[in-house]
């Protein structure tokens, strides 16, 4: 199966490492020209110039700005021109015991996990409705559904952001355009070690501590490892397709079976 996404523009937010960076990549690999997206020059860069090296003849490149923010949101909007695939990446994530939450905490998570998103849809949807073909694709966490007693304000506004990727799908019924979210499971990435580091012994070796990890935190798991970002990207990069043109208002796992659910 090819998919071949030429003559698309993908904006990835957030896509200068981890899973945005495989995303970005995955999207590029499928003749997509792709806007990389992040808040330093430095580390955009260096993700768009490692994309041109390995994809060859890669469409590719940057917007530099804070689309957390009303301005950096605008600015990313006018660098990417028409934008056939959006891929609302964005996201925060840290430890914080439940009852020590505060409510700058909750704000901060809300304004990054759920309003960039939503903003992002409102400036580029209308557009994509008025064109006819279109792809909004959210990227959820696992945590949106088991809501981890360590951080409920991030599983919290994964929730919203489920809810809001379904409102949007039927705003945008009958119109061409698909909004689907991504629910991604514990995956290997630079800020996940860090974060695996703070539940478990820092002086075991990684191979070890994501053992404990997955033992101690997410025993769920049927993979009982973690997730590597090119297989969340592979599922994104397939909804971002023609070939997934009846798939829309929906919460796609790739959670290597974390929830415990026969449903997607």
């Amino acid at each position: 199966m090819r998919i071949d996404l030429s003559e698309k523009t993908a904006l990835v937010t957030g896509s200068s490492a981890g899973i945005g960076f495989s995303i970005a990549r995955g999207l590029a690999g499928a003749g997509a020209d792709v806007v990389v997206n992040g808040r330093s020059e430095q580390t955009v860069t260096a993700a768009v110039d490692k994309i041109r090296q390995e994809v060859p003849d890669a469409a590719v490149r940057a917007a530099v700005a804070d689309v957390a923010t009303d301005d950096g949101a605008n600015r990313v909007v006018d660098l990417a021109g028409d934008v056939d695939i959006l891929v609302n990446n964005l996201g925060i994530f840290g430890a914080t015991p439940a009852l020590e939450i505060t409510d700058d905490d909750w704000r901060r998570y809300f304004e990054v996990n759920v309003l960039a998103s939503a903003r992002l849809t409102r400036l580029l949807l209308p557009a994509m409705i008025e064109r006819g073909w279109g792809r909004v694709l959210n990227i959820a966490s696992d945590s949106a559904v088991v809501i981890p007693e360590e951080m409920i304000h991030y599983g919290t506004s994964k929730t919203a952001l489920l809810a809001a990727s379904r409102g949007f799908a039927k705003a945008a019924a009958g119109t061409g355009v698909t909004v689907n979210s991504v629910i991604a499971g514990p995956t290997h990435t630079g800020g996940v070690e860090d974060f695996v580091y703070q539940l478990v012994d820092r002086a075991l070796p990684w191979e070890e501590a994501q053992r404990e990890f997955m033992r101690t935190n997410r025993p769920q798991s049927l993979l009982q490892r973690l997730i590597e970002p090119e297989e969340i990207a592979n599922m994104v990069v397939y909804l971002a397709s023609p070939l997934a043109s009846a798939t829309t208002g929906g919460a796609v796992r790739v959670d290597g079976g974390y929830v415990d659910s026969i449903l997607p």
